[in-house]
């Protein structure tokens, strides 16, 4: 499953980056990306209310007479429902098993039309859904659980597909997760067909440890629109058999040790579907990375275990100690046959960076098999050194274009669209499925290198519409 998607293009608010340990406000977080999903066209058939003065025992989930807890109300939660939790702060810990709506009815959590998001704060997670179908979760905050914030999985049931699967998430802001260890924001295990759009992942973690968004054995995904800052590890990770998964147009700031982490080291029992003992298997593989920003953080790419997997016109900025990683931490034993990392494709990345923080330029790890990897058409601007701006890759590159000033617009104040006469415009090559930039236009024919084209305005998702609750 491969998706296309037109982003929101009007947007009126600056995003202002604020102190350390500052999140967005609701009002900062990117306007709304228009990508189909199973919710468009519908509409909930029937409410039913939470708010922090109603009563479990004596409601009845009416507007007049609300429920306390999303538990209770999701009881009364059949195909077409819409769990409306009012304005207010509610304690952490929400478990739902085998909530199930219909593709023509789903179920709805989330917050009141017209009113302010509410919060759920403590607890070990903020909410966990177990075994669910046809659910969206929107326009929530979560904030200091101690584990992970919003947690979906499939009950332990890893050889089934169909355990949880159509499951979308979006105009969340999910921060200050778990203290210095492996707490993610977003934690989806076994889940699959499912959208994470327009949200906001923070301050989750620590140690190195940690993700913005973090997959285990996940299949059929697409992650757009969100704003990944102040991680540990990672914006997000793709794991234990995790397979076609888009990562479009997201910004990454700050991100950890590894922006993108293309597989990872996941235990045998872990994998979904359970691993093989009569064909290779393979941590992560048709990872898509295509039209992000990643600024900050060690690195932006790291291919650990992962095949058959692209990152494409991504715009980088700064990474602090490698351009590119390339690695294999599971390997093949008496067993079970791990493919290496390899087979993998950069095309039309735009790297900006400053080469007295590189330690070098590209980590390759033992086992691995970078001489399958594909190297095209990428720009690499060494801004303090021009001359050092040649990498040193594991393969000869074809059409890159190396030590020419991209000509951002102000890469110091993070805008990073290309001037008129940008050695980056139409130098890319044509790649199957990159349709649309960051700002949701057109990518031309032949392509710019990086996340902008070279006709986009001087607007993006650093600038912000207002969030309305829907």
């Amino acid at each position: 499953m491969r998706f296309h998607l037109t982003l929101t293009l009007i947007s009126v608010l600056v995003l202002a980056l604020g102190t350390v340990g500052a999140v967005a406000r609701p009002e900062e977080l990117p306007a709304a990306p228009i990508v189909p999903t199973f919710e468009t066209g519908k509409q909930p058939a029937l409410e039913i209310h939470v708010a922090v003065g109603g009563h479990d025992d004596t409601g009845d989930g009416s507007a007049a007479n609300p429920y306390a807890s999303i538990e209770r109300a999701a009881q009364d939660a059949a195909p077409g429902a819409a769990i409306r939790l009012h304005a207010g702060t509610y304690a952490g810990g929400t478990y739902l098993q085998d909530l199930a709506g219909t593709e023509a009815a789903p179920i709805w959590i989330g917050g009141a039309p017209g009113e302010t998001r509410p919060v759920i704060e403590g607890g070990g997670e903020g909410i966990h859904l177990v075994r669910v179908h046809y659910v969206i979760v929107h326009d929530v905050e979560v904030r200091n659980t101690a584990y992970n914030g919003i947690n979906t999985d499939d009950g332990g049931d890893y050889a089934n597909a169909d355990a949880t699967r159509h499951v979308l998430f979006r105009h969340l802001s999910i921060h200050h997760i778990g203290g210095d260890g492996n707490q993610d924001c977003l934690k989806l295990s076994g889940v699959n067909d499912y959208f994470v759009l327009n949200s906001e992942f923070a301050f989750c973690g620590g140690g190195g440890s940690g993700s913005g968004i973090d997959h285990v054995g996940c299949h059929h995904g697409l992650i757009v629109g969100n704003f990944f800052h102040d991680l540990s590890a990672n914006a997000v990770q793709n794991k234990g058999g995790s397979q076609d998964i888009e990562i479009r147009a997201n910004r990454m700031l700050n991100a950890g040790y590894r922006a993108v982490n293309i597989g990872g080291s996941t235990g045998y029992e872990y994998f979904r579907p359970p691993l093989s003992t009569s064909q290779p298997n393979f941590e992560a593989r048709d990872i898509r990375v295509i039209a992000n920003v990643i600024e900050g953080g060690e690195t932006p790419f790291v291919f650990v275990g992962a095949v058959d997997s692209l990152a494409a016109n991504n715009t980088v900025i700064d990474p602090e100690n490698w351009l590119l990683r390339i690695l294999r931490e599971t390997v093949s034993d008496g067993t079970y046959e791990f493919l290496p990392s390899g087979n993998n494709t950069l095309v039309n990345n735009l790297f900006y960076f400053d080469r007295g923080d590189l330690s070098t330029y590209v980590n390759i790890g033992p086992n691995t098999a970078p001489e399958t990897f594909t190297f095209s058409n990428n720009l690499w601007y060494a801004h303090d050194d021009p001359a050092q701006s040649q990498p040193t890759l594991p393969v000869t590159e074809t059409g890159g274009v190396v030590g020419q000033d991209p000509l951002l617009q102000d890469p110091a104040g993070g805008d990073h669209h290309l001037q008129g006469g940008s050695p980056a415009i139409g130098q890319g090559a044509a790649v199957a499925g990159v349709v649309d930039d960051y700002d949701g236009l057109a990518y031309n024919v032949p392509p710019s290198i990086g996340a902008f084209e070279g006709n986009s305005p001087v607007f993006s998702h650093y600038l912000y519409l207002p969030l309305a609750v829907k």
